[in-house]
């Protein structure tokens, strides 16, 4: 029994010391493995593109960084973002240590088709781009001038950032100004007169109705301003000069008055009406309908006229005749 025992004994402490010997061989193979590879190998990155290699990194970060940059745009040239075709793909891996990293010819290759876009921003008329400006600033510069001009259109502008791949050429602010100001509309009430002048009651009208000066000229005679009674505005100027509809509506006369001579009336609706009297020609006939701004007759000096020159009323059911006063710019009577 005691044999035994010494036996079982000598061969464990035999199988332990081959174990020790065979872990400490496998420990010393392995740190020869590794100082070997270390000698000849350094750890790297491989980078990769759709699959293929195209080099090798030693710093993951800086060269991902870098990339950003360039995706991130140049504020100062007015590169907004870029975008590149493919992303790159890192790889951990052993490189020789002859062979070097280039990580100059990597970048280059990630962004050599890379695109561009440009921001910008369009002033929007209506929801329809006008003018394009660089900064948000020249764009908010822009309206708040126009705003302080009163332009007609300043409750129609906006201001939509847009991106692009080329660039735009730009307005100034002077520029984009200029062109987007709208004169104003003219906004009329008018000073309503009935019975003769010399007895007239006076009472304000707002007649609901946006008009537009119907010829350019000198006013000659304004509303009552006559031995007779003037009942109207006389704008001098040459014969043949175009006249304007004052206000959208339908021809209700276009024809022959011994005192108006060649006349045109227009309705606009709500009992308003204008007259437009001492024509050469007319433009229009009776039943058509006219649109603001249109040119409906010329200049002349026919009926009871001693010059060439248009004779403007503004009614309101027919007998009321108004003095027309023009509250958009007050230094301009008219």
């Amino acid at each position: 029994m005691g044999v035994f025992k010494i036996s079982s004994f000598r061969k464990f402490a035999m199988f332990f010391r081959t174990t020790v010997k065979i872990i400490i061989l496998t420990i010393l193979s392995a740190f020869l493995i590794i100082s070997a590879v270390a000698f000849f190998y350094k750890p790297t990155y491989s980078v990769s593109l759709n699959g293929e290699i195209i080099g090798y990194t030693e710093n993951k970060s800086d060269l991902q960084n870098k990339i950003n940059q360039y995706m991130e745009g140049n504020s100062e040239e007015g590169i907004a973002f870029r975008q590149i075709n493919s992303v790159p793909e890192y790889t951990l891996c052993l490189l020789k240590k002859d062979i070097t990293p280039n990580d100059d010819e990597i970048y280059a290759k990630v962004t050599e088709n890379g695109t561009q876009y440009y921001k910008y921003y369009a002033i929007t008329d209506d929801k329809k781009e006008k003018v394009y400006v660089s900064t948000f600033k020249e764009a908010e510069d822009v309206i708040a001038k126009l705003k302080k001009k009163n332009s007609a259109n300043k409750k129609d502008l906006g201001i939509v950032e847009k991106y692009d791949t080329k660039t735009k050429d730009f307005t100034s602010v002077e520029k984009s100004v200029s062109k987007l100001y709208e004169a104003p509309k003219v906004t009329y009430v008018a000073t309503a007169y009935s019975g003769s002048v010399s007895g007239m009651s006076e009472a304000k009208v707002n007649l609901g109705v946006s008009l537009i000066r119907p010829v350019s000229g000198v006013i000659t005679t304004r509303f009552g301003r006559s031995s007779s009674g003037h009942r109207g505005l006389d704008i001098a100027t040459s014969t043949g000069t175009p006249i304007k509809a004052a206000a959208g509506g339908k021809v209700t006369v276009a024809g022959w008055n011994n005192s108006y001579g060649y006349m045109i009336k227009v309705s606009h609706g709500n009992g308003v009406e204008t007259v437009y009297a001492h024509c050469s020609k007319l433009l229009v006939s009776k039943g058509q309908t006219v649109s603001q701004g249109q040119v409906i007759a010329k200049i002349g000096s026919t009926g009871y006229s001693t010059g060439p020159h248009l004779h403007f009323e503004v009614r309101v059911n027919g007998t009321l005749y108004l003095s027309l006063i023009h509250i958009s710019e007050p230094t301009r009577p008219y």
